[in-house]
């Protein structure tokens, strides 16, 4: 058990030093980061009173944005240069139908909740949240299945995450729970941690906005925790979040890259072997 959580501890320090290194080379991908989040903003306003329209809308924009996104992140993983503002352009369009597929398939039994919801409060609800937070587990490493996995349909999107997830849950979910460990210590930590991963698995973690509010969340746990009231957290929530979130997505991709290409029982071994003496 000692070896193994030894081996763990040396694949993190590692994907930490590939994220280090990346975001050095990537500090343009943070700038856009920002200039979408206002972009997004800016079309949620302009949608909201659209109705449907404005849906489906807002829909193609956060596809746009998300797949420019992940795009961006994939070409930081491996830059073997500085990003520039041309690489943010050409950006654009990149991934957008896996980003829709994955939001059009999930659609639909997520509808058929919501209006189980209204038809049955008591059940529906329960239903729907122990639903999005199935989702939010095993579709968690969609984003990166989606820029670093070859796949033909929506479909094999998920059957790769799933299979990740079964075979290393262990290593990918442990960064996140200490990541948000204050928010679920909070008086109402389990309430908000379902309505943070309710959120998020309706979008497969593709929704741009929920890219956002999960470094949002847990930074603003972690001030409260370290005695930093509400009041004064707005500020150094709009400083610490663009570059938190990249640094997530940054270190979400060297780990997925690093356990994808490796079982638990080969860096075990490959450990023990580097610990030699």
């Amino acid at each position: 058990m000692s070896n193994l959580a030894s081996a763990t501890l040396h694949l993190y320090r590692h994907v930490l030093y590939a994220t280090g290194r990346s975001l050095t080379k990537s500090w343009v991908s943070m700038v856009a980061l920002i200039i979408f989040a206002i972009l997004f903003l800016g079309a949620a306003r302009i949608a909201a009173p659209l109705g449907m329209a404005g849906g489906f809308i807002l829909g193609i924009v956060n596809a746009l944005l998300v797949g420019s996104t992940l795009r961006l992140i994939e070409q930081s993983l491996s830059a073997s240069r500085t990003l520039g503002l041309t690489d943010v352009t050409e950006s654009f369009g990149h991934y957008f139908w896996d980003v829709i597929g994955v939001g059009f398939v999930l659609w639909l039994p997520t509808l058929l909740l919501d209006m189980g919801l209204q038809a049955n409060p008591a059940y529906g609800q329960f239903l729907l949240s122990a639903f999005l937070l199935l989702v939010f587990i095993l579709l968690n490493p969609a984003p990166e299945v989606i820029y670093q996995v070859r796949h033909e349909s929506t479909l094999d999107v998920f059957k790769s995450s799933y299979e990740f997830v079964l075979e290393h849950w262990i290593e990918w979910f442990l960064p996140f729970v200490l990541f948000i460990l204050p928010v679920v210590l909070s008086p109402s930590g389990l309430q908000e941690f379902f309505s943070l991963s309710g959120r998020a698995g309706r979008g497969a973690g593709l929704d741009f906005l929920q890219i956002l509010m999960l470094p949002l969340t847990a930074i603003g746990g972690w001030l409260s925790y370290i005695g930093l009231d509400s009041e004064g957290q707005g500020i150094v929530l709009l400083i610490l979040t663009p570059p938190v979130t990249m640094v997530i997505l940054l270190f979400r991709g060297h780990l997925f890259a690093s356990l994808r290409g490796s079982s638990r029982r080969q860096r075990l071994f490959s450990h023990q072997f580097d610990s030699r003496p």
